[in-house]
């Protein structure tokens, strides 16, 4: 009897001890959460008519894989035209670049050395002012002679010797020897007051034509040469920039993923910036959970363990990405009701190297207080 009184209290005592013990032990602690990832909404810069349609809604892609071909419509002309003027835009700056061709310059010379002789003939004219002299006072000696011839028959014809056509004869001789002494004179005259001004036109021909030899040898303007650049570059921008427009007609796929949806088909037309496919990116999973406020010593880069409902018995790495700074209410389908009340902070923990089976939308647990998590 008194064997068991003394039981009694020790047995009491270890109940209570541990009582306590159950109380203050650490509970790992989860939240909760959902897989997503990624959803990649691709399109045309461009836009047109739908040619062919190149995948269904589940396939599988890898980055780079053509997803849906637009028709060109004017696009390819348009390409043709901008390589001609490019081609047309590299000509003319080769041509200014290269300057006058070497036949030329050597046409432009001769140029210069025929108005050189032109002007230095007008610059002896005194020769041929001496030679109109000559001229005039010949035909005032002819004029002379025609009048003496005149008198002579006039009185011949007086005196009944010469006949009215000796007489006829000897007047048209002096009109004639008149009118060419007029002649003379006038472009004696004429010699004299010109000669000035064609030697200055001659002088300025010359001096053009000397001109126009040295702008063919030193060539074109930087200017014009700077422009001929400008003009190139310009013409190469519209041409890449058509075939630009022309690759965006291929509608690639920008990562690995799975195509999420795509309601097209050939012959529908898709806006320019409207997006034709929705693809799912693989590879790149992650969980969004939420932490209370005493889990806040959580940092990007901490590793933690996760755990999926669609794959029991099997725990995933992942590794904390994104804290939330500032605090919100608990969401609805994440804690209990009685706990909604409090304020948490959003996490993001990515995993890493997800499985295949590993869907978005599914389930899972991210354990904080796990020896894999610390």
């Amino acid at each position: 009897m008194s064997k068991r009184f003394w039981l009694l209290p020790v047995v009491a005592a270890a109940l209570l001890a541990a009582l306590v013990y159950s109380q203050r032990r650490s509970v790992p602690l989860k939240v909760s959460g959902f897989v997503e990832a990624d959803e990649i909404r691709v399109g045309s810069r461009v836009g047109g008519r739908v040619e062919r349609v190149l995948v269904e809604e589940g396939d599988s892609v890898v980055v780079g894989q053509a997803l849906v071909v637009l028709e060109p419509f004017q696009l390819e002309e348009l390409l043709a035209q901008a390589q001609g003027q490019l081609a047309q835009a590299e000509a003319d700056a080769t041509r200014l670049e290269a300057g006058f061709r070497p036949e030329e310059i050597a046409q432009a010379e001769a140029r210069v050395a025929q108005l050189t002789a032109a002007r230095d003939k007008l610059a002896d004219g005194a020769e041929e002012i001496a030679a109109a002299q000559a001229s005039q006072q010949l035909a005032q000696a002819e004029l002379d002679l025609a009048k003496q011839k005149y008198e002579r028959t006039e009185r011949f014809f007086g005196q009944k010797s010469a006949s009215q056509q000796d007489l006829d004869m000897a007047t048209t001789e002096v009109r004639v020897a008149r009118a060419t002494v007029q002649v003379r004179t006038e472009q004696l005259g004429r010699l004299e007051r010109l000669r000035p001004k064609d030697l200055a036109e001659a002088e300025a021909r010359r001096e053009e034509a000397a001109q126009e030899s040295t702008l063919r040898r030193l060539g074109y303007r930087q200017e014009d040469r700077t422009r001929a650049a400008a003009a190139v570059a310009t013409a190469r921008a519209s041409v890449e920039a058509i075939r630009k427009q022309i690759a965006e007609l291929t509608i690639h796929a920008p990562a690995d993923g799975v195509v999420e949806s795509i309601d097209l088909r050939p012959g529908d037309l898709v806006g320019s910036g409207t997006p034709a496919a929705s693809i799912v990116e693989s590879g790149r999973l992650w969980i969004r959970a939420y932490v209370p406020e005493n889990r806040l010593s959580l940092e990007p880069g901490h590793p933690v363990r996760v755990t999926v409902d669609s794959l029991p018995g099997q725990s995933l790495r992942g590794k904390v990405t994104f804290v939330a700074r500032q605090a919100e209410f608990t969401p609805g389908n994440v804690q209990t009701p009685e706990e909604r009340s409090k304020q948490v902070f959003r996490i993001k923990v990515t995993f890493e190297n997800p499985p295949a089976h590993l869907r978005p939308g599914m389930s899972g647990d991210v354990w904080l207080d796990t020896e894999e998590g610390r």
